[in-house]
This record gives structure tokens, sequence and C-alpha cells, in this order.
């Protein structure tokens, strides 16, 4: 399958420690430097979620807000 044009999947494994090491590919993309700080969003539902810090408002927004609201 071919991902449409900006949509992109990886793996990552999670280590003994619970660490995970995002893949170049992806730190090239979304331009992640060592020493940036990322956010990590968590709903049981819906999943996690690591969205750039600069749209931290908009995410929060629609990764919280109740469904059927």
């Amino acid at each position: 399958m071919h991902a449409p044009k900006g949509k992109y999947a990886w793996t990552v494994t999670v280590g003994e420690k619970g660490q995970i090491v995002i893949p170049k590919q992806a730190r090239e993309v979304f331009s992640i430097k060592p020493g940036d700080t990322l956010i990590l969003l968590g709903d049981e539902a819906r999943g996690i979620a690591i969205p750039p810090k600069h749209t931290f408002s908009e995410w929060t927004r629609l990764f919280f807000e109740e469904e059927g609201k």
C-alpha cells in the first residue's frame, strides 16, 4: 500500500527502560533535533500521539475533547 503524500507510519521497539527511538526518517521529516522537547498525549480509547510542540494547543483540544460533544 502506498501512503498518501504527507502521511507516514513507522514502527518502534520499546526498550527495557520504556524508551523508544524515533526513526531517522521521522526525525528528518519533522526536523526533530537532540534536545528538542516533544509532547506525549495519551487516551486509552484513541491511543498515543506525539505532536510537534508548536501545535500543543490544537492537539490538546482535539485529543482531550469528549467524543460526541
